[in-house]
């Protein structure tokens, strides 16, 4: 069966929709499976400029499959295929924007905070309630959130499963905009389009830095930031840029 569901609702944008509505959209494998294949497909096609990731404007994603969970013990945990597959999400080098309505807990959060950019519903609420299993985040939800909120939130909400509401994630730098929960989905389609139409490959160069930020101190993050500028240089694009700056038109980026 498949879980998601992907369309081309805009020039070079590519949404993927979580489709396991009976479930509320709970990560099983198969998911997990699903997304990371298709960002590899999409990450070979040049016409896919950047991406979106949504669940329903009822819910983004429950959390992980617990069926799949409790036959797991202490060997085929550490055999588990899934953070391997977090791992392709996370190495895909596109512009990735998800959309959250409803329920992000649990895995469900952990996506969300794999994205670029987080766009919420005034309905969104997002939780780590793995406390009240007896666990705790498994796929990055207290590392990313900590870098994103600090440790103190995280402790807070990691240890109580206390729910996070769209306006509290926007407040602490989880989300860059609150939106009408009926218009989550066009509202990222709309700035993912915006994206799609800039230089492929500064756009690139900018996701690298800035996901740069928490593995390098601050001088050798200003060095790699000055090499994608030097790099960037030798590209046709910037000179497009340029030309197109001076001659008052709009730039046509070829992503070379």
């Amino acid at each position: 069966m498949t879980y998601i569901k992907t369309s081309s609702p805009k020039p070079g944008v590519v949404l993927i929709e979580l489709n396991r509505p009976e479930k509320r959209n709970a990560l099983n494998n198969a998911t997990l499976q699903g997304i990371a294949a298709c960002l590899q497909d999409l990450e070979a096609d040049a016409a896919v400029k950047a991406v979106v990731i949504t669940g329903n404007t009822q819910c983004f994603a429950a959390g992980a499959d617990l069926n799949e969970l409790a036959q797991l013990d202490v060997v085929s945990i550490q055999q588990d295929q899934r953070p391997l597959l977090w791992k392709k999400i996370d190495e895909f080098s596109k512009p990735v924007i998800m959309a959250v309505n409803g329920y992000a807990f649990g895995a469900g959060f952990e996506l969300a905070l794999h994205g670029d950019m987080v766009l919420t519903g005034e309905n969104a609420q997002f939780a780590l309630p793995e406390i009240g299993l007896g666990m705790l985040p498994g796929a990055g939800g207290t590392q990313r959130l900590a870098r994103l909120v600090g440790q103190q939130l995280t402790m807070r909400w990691a240890m109580t499963g206390e729910m996070i509401s769209a306006q509290t994630a926007l407040q602490h730098g989880m989300s860059s905009q609150v939106c009408p929960a009926g218009l989550t989905v066009q509202y990222a389609l709309e700035l993912a389009e915006k994206i799609a139409k800039q230089a492929p490959l500064a756009i690139r160069a900018i996701k690298q830095s800035l996901k740069s930020i928490h593995e390098v101190t601050l001088s050798q993050g200003l060095k790699l930031e000055r090499q994608h500028f030097v790099w960037l240089a030798a590209t046709q694009d910037r000179q497009e840029g340029i030309n197109a700056f001076l001659e008052k038109r709009k730039p046509e980026f070829r992503g070379v």
